[in-house]
């Protein structure tokens, strides 16, 4: 069979697998129907179970053996009675990515046949071998032991024919391998020092949960022009390529109409979340042509994330069905908008309250202030851990370019909080406070007004702004697991509260009233995190000496920005917090450190190829052709004319003959480059290295060989170029 009949046999068993996949019910019908959720278990759960593990997943309190095995017997009913065959532990580690490992429900049954097993056992822990993922030295190749352990607050799901069970992942020592278990750890820390401050303002309050809506922006190629392009094929991102001469500049694409075939694939993934659970609600098209969005309904902070890992997991899937391919890279094209996966996080409490919403009266308010205050507060002072959350090889070539907030982090309140928080620190205790019969707070300086949900506007080059009820951090890349930012950010303000109680309760001890002693410490607090308050132009050349003289972190070497999570108050603060201890930090640096270098060096080795073996060989045989031709002229035209005509096309011999001899050069020292930071053995300085030596030579080499593609002959020219890239027909 040809390759074209293959791929047109291929492409109608896809339209076949969409057709199939696409239900005809209403979405509330189907949605959740391969997940083990509430509805579900007390379907295969006895009553008794069923209790157990719901009162176990609300209190945060261990699953005995005995009720794992009842919840292992209705989990195996269920999913035999759905077809399923095999189950797995999924995982996530430090790849950014999710892990598995599929065992079949069989055993021996004694009697030389087999018979479908699934056991409390096999739910609640399996071994995965803990050396062969990133672990930043926890683990040696001859210590190989590692658990995957069930997250019973995430229901287990079905993809095709396996029961995938969300676990977290550790060492045999105990520390954690994976993002799960601190951001596990981040939520119970936020809920506990949140619910102290809440109490303050309420008895009622015995649970704060945090929230999270991610945002997941990505691109589309087709499948064909994907496989042609070794660069995006092996790092997902262009390494070469001019701009077309038609991009994002007329504004054209953002909220148009979504092209027929990529409503298609939207609809048929939209479907496949809804059976896992993952509550899509928005599609649209993004600034950048091919770029789009996909965004769910909150969620409690740790089943969004694990949803959002699965959906870019589907998304790949899915998109292999409709001939395209995903790029979740935060730069896939240059000059054009990146993907980025904006965070959109709040905390509210059992009793229905949104923490960073205003309330009916003056003591709402100031509980809602107390919270805003907190929170930025956090952020002032743990900045660079915040960018360290985000930084990587990849997200560093979109922060600071189209619409991407820039690589320092502030904070953006808008006029009317901005102006509530100035109001509050010039007003003096005396004047401000006052109490009457019912001990009901009043503001001296009027009653914060009732605001509305979007009392802001939006500044898109904020990394992290206030919109109303919750407060976005826009600077996660597409392609990060959320946990990394969500895990640092919980940290942070949950110590920062516990910092706030502390220095409440130090007032009241001196005898101060608890609503003074609220009212000044808030002042204090509003006073000492000025410097992250910014509003302005985030892109400004001004900014970033204001953000210097501010005492902000202004480091844009990723290796270096990775330093903030050995900070003598970081390490402090996540060990006190119990999230993450000093061995655990430095191990995921370690990581970091490690997969800085990799992405570069893949990056490198790509482009020399692409530079020797594909560009430089097209190019010297157009150049050939212009040479005869330039010989040929003589033939033709009188050495005089020849002059003249042929000027042209000598002229433009010698401009490629300059960038081939640039191209080879910088080729062979980035080469020299790399070999020589690959003889470093401290992981920090090897990066470092990378970032400063061999990074640089990746621009050097696309500036001249994009000039080449203008010049080259069309027909000529190995790869597919952007004018075919970024417009899906």
């Amino acid at each position: 069979m040809s390759i074209f009949r293959f791929n047109a046999v291929e492409k109608a068993s896809n339209r076949k697998a969409v057709e199939a996949s696409t239900p005809d019910q209403k979405v509330s019908e189907y949605f959740g129907e391969n997940v083990f959720n509430q509805k579900t278990m007390q379907k295969y759960l006895s009553k008794e179970t069923f209790k157990a593990l719901t009162q176990s997943i609300d209190n945060g309190t261990p699953i005995d053996r005995e009720i794992a095995n009842h919840v292992a017997a209705g989990m195996k009913m269920w999913a035999l009675e759905k077809g399923v065959t095999h189950y797995t532990h999924w995982f996530q580690p430090l790849t950014d990515g999710t892990a598995e490992k599929h065992d079949a429900f069989v055993e021996h049954d004694g009697n030389g046949g087999m018979i479908e097993e699934f056991s409390g056992k096999l739910l609640v822990q399996q071994e995965p071998d803990a050396s062969s993922f990133p672990n930043g030295g926890l683990r040696n190749t001859f210590e190989a032991r590692g658990y995957s352990a069930w997250d019973p607050s995430s229901p287990a799901f079905i993809v095709d024919d396996t029961l995938c069970i969300p676990t977290v992942f550790i060492a045999y020592t105990g520390e954690a391998l994976d993002y799960k278990t601190p951001l596990i750890r981040s939520i119970e820390a936020l809920n506990n020092a949140a619910t102290e401050v809440c109490r303050y303002f309420s008895d009622d309050v015995n649970k704060v949960f945090a929230y999270l809506g991610w945002e997941q922006e990505y691109f589309l190629i087709d499948e064909d022009l994907y496989s042609a392009r070794p660069d995006l094929s092996l790092t997902e991102r262009t390494l070469l390529g001019h701009e077309s001469a038609k991009n994002q500049q007329l504004d054209d694409h953002y909220f148009g109409a979504i092209p027929s075939r990529v409503q298609e694939f939207m609809k048929d993934l939209e479907v496949e979340c809804y059976k896992l659970g993952i509550p899509v609600k928005t599609r649209h098209n993004e600034v950048a042509p091919n770029q789009f969005e996909f965004a769910p309904i909150y969620e409690e902070c740790n089943l969004a994330n694990d949803h959002n890992q699965l959906l870019m997991s589907v998304m790949k899937r899915v998109a292999r069905r409709h001939n395209f391919r995903v790029l979740l890279h935060e730069k896939p094209f240059k000059g054009v908008n990146g993907s980025g996966k904006h965070c959109n996080w709040s905390m509210g409490t059992n009793t229905g309250i949104n923490l960073f919403s205003p309330g009916k009266d003056r003591e709402d308010n100031l509980r809602f202030i107390t919270f805003i205050v907190n929170t930025i507060t956090a952020v002032y002072k743990y900045n660079a851990l915040l960018k360290a959350s985000i930084a990587s090889a990849t997200n560093a070539h979109r922060l600071g370019a189209n619409e991407a907030p820039p690589a320092i982090i502030s904070t953006f309140l808008g006029t009317q909080i901005s102006e509530i928080l100035d109001r509050f620190e010039n007003s003096s205790i005396e004047d401000a406070i006052e109490v009457d019969d019912k001990k009901r707070l009043h503001l001296g300086f009027g009653q914060i007004p009732e605001l509305l949900l979007d009392n802001t506007d939006r500044n898109r080059t904020s990394p992290f702004a206030f919109t109303g009820n919750r407060f976005e951090f826009r600077a996660l890349g597409s392609s990060a697991n959320c946990g990394s930012a969500m895990l640092a950010l919980n940290s942070a303000v949950a110590y920062q509260l516990r910092q706030f109680k502390s220095d409440v309760e130090s007032l009241r001890a001196e005898g101060k009233s608890k609503e003074a002693a609220i009212f000044e410490v808030l002042k204090n607090y509003i006073k000492e995190s000025k410097p992250i308050r910014f509003d302005g132009n985030g892109y400004s050349e001004a900014w970033k000496e204001e953000a210097f003289r501010r005492g902000l972190d202004c480091e844009n070497s990723v290796p270096l920005q990775y330093d903030a999570y050995l900070k003598p108050d970081v390490i402090r603060m996540f060990e006190e917090t119990g999230v993450l201890s000093r061995k655990e930090l430095e191990a995921r640096n370690e990581v970091k450190w490690e997969i800085y270098i990799k992405k570069v060096q893949i990056e490198a080795r790509v482009l020399g190829d692409l530079s020797l073996n594909h560009i430089i060989p097209v190019v010297i045989r157009y150049q050939t052709i212009l040479l005869e031709n330039v010989t040929r002229l003589k033939d033709v035209f009188s050495a005089e004319e020849y002059e003249t005509v042929s000027a042209e096309p000598r002229r433009l011999i010698r401009k490629i003959s300059a960038h081939i001899a640039a191209v080879t050069t910088k080729v062979d020292e980035m080469v020299e480059a790399r070999k020589k930071a690959n003889r470093i053995t401290d992981m920090r300085e090897k990066a470092i290295a990378y970032h400063d030596t061999v990074a640089p030579y990746l621009d050097d080499i696309r500036d001249h060989i994009d000039d080449l593609e203008l010049m080259v002959d069309n027909q000529s020219w190995p790869l597919p170029k952007y004018r075919e890239l970024l417009f899906i027909r």
